[in-house]
């Protein structure tokens, strides 16, 4: 079924400048983190030049600190599949069109078509920005499988005492994941003043975590679930609630319930803030065909990972966000034809159809964090790898 795709940016995160490399080097450690750095991560990344995101986004661990998500002994077999009918120059016409490092299709769990450029490859890592949102998602249904969180109705501040006389009064864990807190925010990427580029800029209260510091001065707007509004900041603070709630770091965490048990290729890395907190909505890097795992295993429904019926949840439009057709789920876009995916700020993103049983993984380097041109482009491309696909 023909679909339009979403326009809006869905993350945050950043580094300095680094050097491509295909053969990642071994992440720095999270007690190396640079605060004076981190603070200016937010604003840094959405005013970068070209070459700066061409040389960083595969290479985000040879500049910040972070954790690993390490890997187990066993692989989810990706095997090879029937090619994709398309045409070979078409897809790189496309690729170099619109800076595309890496795509794949994978049908049915079978690899259709894999393509790497811009120096990328299959040993890579490259980073999500807001792609990471699902993946924060995910350990939540994790954590209410395992019990450390009863449930999505409960109280953010049951988790997160120190929200407690905040705009967060009365919001529940599954309005903060479907954004609908009510707390207002400003998440435009062009503006240097907005919450998502500066809410690490601000000093950070001895012994509290940097985002809570920051999300808890923000005013009421409307009622919780009256309202959806786009907020990285929000992501962040799910993280900060599936760590408080599990007493695990969110790389520790995602390794023991997705990439040892499901088989992920390789170790993913995930960014810290200035506090050593992995940072909830942005900044996990992962491996192309890892990224498409993640597709297999929403597919899949996550058996023995998440709650039974998490991912049918997640992946349904909970939140009106004022397109016809288009809706957000618990950290998931949700799209006409019953589509589903997740999207990061300079072209990354996952697409699932469940219906052909479809997954399309890229990761890009778009000259703007948001544009609706590049956005056009790649979901008509993405429906000629859906026609394609289905002949």
């Amino acid at each position: 079924m023909r679909w339009m795709g979403i326009t809006a940016a869905l993350a945050l995160g950043g580094a300095l400048s680094g050097c491509v490399t295909t053969a990642p080097k071994a992440p720095m450690a999270s007690k190396a983190v640079d605060t004076a750095k981190l603070q200016q991560v937010g604003a840094a990344i959405l005013f970068w030049d070209q070459a700066k995101r061409d040389a960083t986004f595969p290479a985000m661990e040879t500049v910040f600190p972070g954790d690993v998500v390490k890997r187990g002994t066993r692989v989810h077999p990706l095997p090879d599949g029937t090619p994709l009918p398309i045409d070979a120059a078409s897809v790189d016409a496309f690729m170099a069109q619109n800076n595309t490092a890496g795509l794949i299709v994978v049908q049915d769990g079978k690899v259709r078509l894999e393509r790497y450029a811009r120096g990328y490859s299959a040993q890579g890592r490259y980073t999500s920005f807001s792609v990471a949102k699902s993946f924060t998602s995910t350990l939540v249904g994790a954590a209410i499988r395992d019990g450390y969180i009863k449930s999505v109705e409960e109280p953010v501040t049951k988790y997160i005492p120190e929200l407690a006389g905040s705009g967060y009064d009365g919001v529940s864990i599954a309005q903060l994941l479907t954004m609908t807190s009510g707390v207002k925010w400003n998440e435009d990427y062009t503006d240097p003043k907005s919450d998502v580029a500066g809410m690490y800029s601000r000093p950070v209260p001895a012994g509290m975590d940097p985002t809570v510091a920051y999300m808890r001065t923000l005013p009421r707007d409307t009622p919780p679930g009256a309202k959806w509004v786009y907020k990285t900041g929000e992501t962040n603070l799910i993280g900060v609630l599936v760590s408080k709630a599990t007493k695990k770091s969110l790389a520790s965490y995602l390794s023991e319930k997705v990439w040892q048990p499901f088989g992920m290729e390789r170790d993913a890395f995930w960014m810290v803030d200035q506090s050593g907190q992995d940072i909830g909505g942005c900044c996990l890097s992962v491996s192309l065909r890892d990224y498409a795992r993640m597709g297999v295993l929403v597919l899949g429904g996550g058996k023995g990972i998440v709650a039974p019926g998490w991912f049918a949840a997640a992946t349904s439009a909970k939140a009106d966000i004022g397109r016809p057709g288009f809706g957000y789920g618990y950290q998931w876009w949700t799209y006409p034809g019953a589509l589903y995916g997740a999207q990061g700020i300079f072209g990354q993103s996952i697409l699932i159809d469940p219906t052909h049983r479809i997954v399309i993984a890229m990761s890009s380097a778009w000259p703007k964090a948001t544009d609706s041109q590049l956005s056009v482009a790649r979901m008509a491309f993405q429906q000629k790898l859906v026609d394609a696909a289905v002949k």
